[in-house]
């Protein structure tokens, strides 16, 4: 069973930046596309990036610019680095993982979350 933990969250200023990684343990994230989502209380869940095995990546079209998706597989790990953030980034930030070549539409496997809370 592929579990996935999120870190690096935390309160930030505006303006601030901050990444956030995606693990796993026992398990090869090679093959799999990763997804990092957010959802913010009241509001529904927001898809911000993807990215596949070989490092082809996919945006939301409201966050490509200030979010940059990466991986690096010595590590297993993915990331999610986040810059000049706003107040309404303030979210739970999640990430995904799919065993498929591309950036799919769903996602099998979900972390727990992390928060993100931007804040002066």
């Amino acid at each position: 069973q592929l579990q996935l933990v999120e870190s690096g969250g935390g309160l930030v200023q505006p303006g601030g930046s901050l990444k956030l990684s995606c693990t796993t343990s026992g398990i090869s994230l090679d093959r799999y596309a990763i997804g990092w989502f957010r959802q913010a209380p009241g509001k529904e869940r927001e898809e911000i990036a993807c990215i596949t095995f070989n490092g082809r990546t996919k945006y939301g079209d409201s966050l490509k610019g200030r979010f940059t998706i990466s991986r690096d597989s010595a590590k297993n790990t993915a990331y999610l680095q986040m810059n000049s953030l706003t107040p309404e980034d303030t979210a739970t930030y999640y990430c995904s993982a799919r065993h498929i070549s591309y950036c799919p539409s769903e996602f099998d496997h979900w972390g727990q979350g992390t928060q993100v809370t931007v804040s002066s």
